[in-house]
């Protein structure tokens, strides 16, 4: 398989066999044609949990699933699970709510009970860590942060365990890890293992009031008053910046009060020090850097460069291009002014253009536009200590939880635990999550996307009220994205959630006008420092080292 056809004609057969469109006989007969020997496509075929020739769209045993194995429909006949209880740890959160929302459904296939206890994000982490690490045992399953992950590897034996046996066995609902796309998928491994099973896929872009920046009379307006067309959208930060006050303080929407430019969600011990990261990865990160955080020779702290610096004091700039209350929104509050029209701009997690297709929460369904974060002009490498010059420095992320679900090796009702979120990653179900905004959940795998991305139809999305264009925007700005040359690598080495967290602290007195921009990151440097010599700097330089490969 040495053309580049070859190889493409054996992805689509591969596909094809996993969502069973071909069987095991003719995938192996057809990739033997393309100089793969039988032998190792059988051992393929034999590892993988559900051949295509066992596949079904439905069945009355399993009326939550599509679609299901042949084994699986047998297997719940007994109620194979009847008067289990496992315990489910989750956030208290939208992606909480969506994990209990799927608890009765699996209970009614499968007789068992789910016991989901939400904790605050803010505790969340301690919570989890007390629970498996002091051998008490009590939850079988969390519902994690993709920055928790180091953590759990920090013992010899690690705190959760490898899923991979479980796809082998078609008696589990059927997902297909092969489906996640390459840059969410990372998030579910260690070290080339997948311990995660498919829930959440975050990411931050930036949406926009496409109708407002189509407005003949604003554009006129714009280059009156700043001297060049209006950026629809904004391709770079001094265009996003200026789009953010133009559009603060009148009354645009018509509605007789003033309205904004953007909107931020940004009170601490929530989320909000993502904006700042993904704000401020273009002028760090750049085709001669890849590192934001350390310098991956010494471990010493990236954070105080003149590069941060300047992100940190133009993402200041924003706050009076918003509500004053946005320094101690959540995430549902900063989302509110996009949602009710009296905001144009906001960057963003997926859960915006998702909740602007419900009419009961919002006025602005059909006129989402979606664009990747702008860029900057200029990036400073703070491994050479000089800024660069480029015509447009884009830069991609992942930036969120990406929450889901890994098992506790102390869990000793491991079966029935990964039934249960193998469930939830089923396609019936992963696809109403990243569809539905109340969920919390964002597109993470190939057939939620349209050709030739994924293999996704904008009928199916349309069936879940979604509007064609904000879906077909949606998609394509995330995918864009995701597979950006230049990205913001994701922190999970162990400690990641004790950086974010003196970051976030940080951050937010910034923005309160407690402290000026330089004096935080310089001491948040000596934070990390500190940090890093807690838990052994070769250490963290071996594991964040690890964190580049394969990017």
């Amino acid at each position: 398989m040495s053309q580049p056809n070859s190889e493409e004609k054996f992805r689509e057969l591969r596909a094809e066999f996993f969502r069973g469109k071909i069987t095991r006989r003719r995938f192996i007969q057809q990739s033997a044609r393309l100089g793969l020997s039988a032998a190792l496509l059988s051992r393929m075929v034999s590892t993988s949990y559900a051949t295509g020739d066992n596949l079904v769209d439905s069945s009355p045993a399993a009326p939550n699933e599509s679609p299901v194995t042949k084994e699986r429909i047998e297997y719940l006949k007994s109620k194979p699970y009847k008067d289990v209880t496992i315990n489910v740890m989750a956030l208290r959160s939208a992606v909480g709510d969506c994990l209990e929302y799927h608890a009765p459904r699996w209970e009614e296939e499968t007789g068992a009970h789910v016991n989901v206890t939400k904790i605050a994000i803010d505790t969340l982490h301690q919570q989890i860590f007390a629970d498996v690490s002091s051998g008490a045992g009590q939850y079988d399953a969390y519902q994690t942060a993709a920055w928790f992950y180091g953590d759990f590897f920090t013992p010899p034996e690690p705190y959760i365990i490898e899923i991979t046996p479980f796809l082998q066995d078609p008696k589990y609902p059927y997902w297909d890890p092969a489906e996640f796309l390459p840059a969410m998928k990372r998030l579910y491994t260690w070290q080339g293992k997948l311990y995660g099973v498919l829930f959440d896929a975050d990411a931050q872009i930036l949406y926009y009031r496409k109708d407002v920046l189509q407005n003949a009379r604003y554009q006129d307006k714009f280059k009156s008053q700043l001297g060049y067309d209006l950026p629809n959208p904004p391709k770079n930060m001094k265009e996003m910046h200026d789009l953010a006050s133009f559009f603060t303080g009148w009354d645009w929407n018509g509605d007789g009060r003033d309205d904004w430019g953007i909107s931020l969600h940004a009170k601490v011990n929530e989320q909000g020090f993502f904006h700042f990261l993904t704000l401020a990865a273009p002028y760090v990160v750049s085709p001669a850097n890849k590192h934001f955080y350390f310098n991956p020779d010494d471990m010493k702290p990236l954070i105080n460069s003149e590069g941060h610096l300047r992100a940190l004091e133009d993402y200041v700039k924003f706050l009076v291009n918003g509500p004053k209350e946005q320094i101690n929104w959540t995430l549902p509050e900063g989302w509110t002014p996009f949602l009710a029209g009296h905001a144009v701009m906001e960057a963003t997690w997926g859960d915006l253009p998702t909740l602007a297709q419900d009419r009961a929460r919002s006025t602005v369904q059909g006129r989402v536009g979606a664009t990747i974060i702008p860029g900057t002009t200029e990036a400073f490498n703070p491994i050479t200590g000089q800024w660069e010059k480029y015509p447009l420095n884009v830069v991609g992320n992942t930036n969120g939880g990406t929450w889901h679900c890994v098992i506790s090796r102390l869990s000793k009702k491991r079966e029935a635990t990964y039934d249960f979120l193998a469930f939830m990653a089923n396609k019936k179900n992963a696809f109403f999550n990243s569809t539905n905004g109340w969920t919390g959940v964002q597109p993470g795998m190939k057939y939620e996307y349209f050709p030739p991305v994924g293999t996704g139809s904008v009928v199916e999305w349309e069936n879940q009220g979604w509007d064609k264009a904000d879906a077909t925007n949606f998609l394509e700005a995330y995918y864009q994205n995701l597979t950006l040359p230049a990205q913001e690598i994701y922190l999970r080495i162990p400690g990641a959630a004790e950086y974010w967290h003196e970051l976030d602290v940080r951050v937010s007195s910034v923005l309160a006008g407690q402290t000026n921009a330089k004096a935080a990151l310089d001491d948040l440097y000596q934070a990390w420092e500190q940090i890093t010599q807690r838990y052994g700097r070769d250490n963290q330089k071996r594991l964040y080292a690890e964190s580049f490969a394969g990017q």
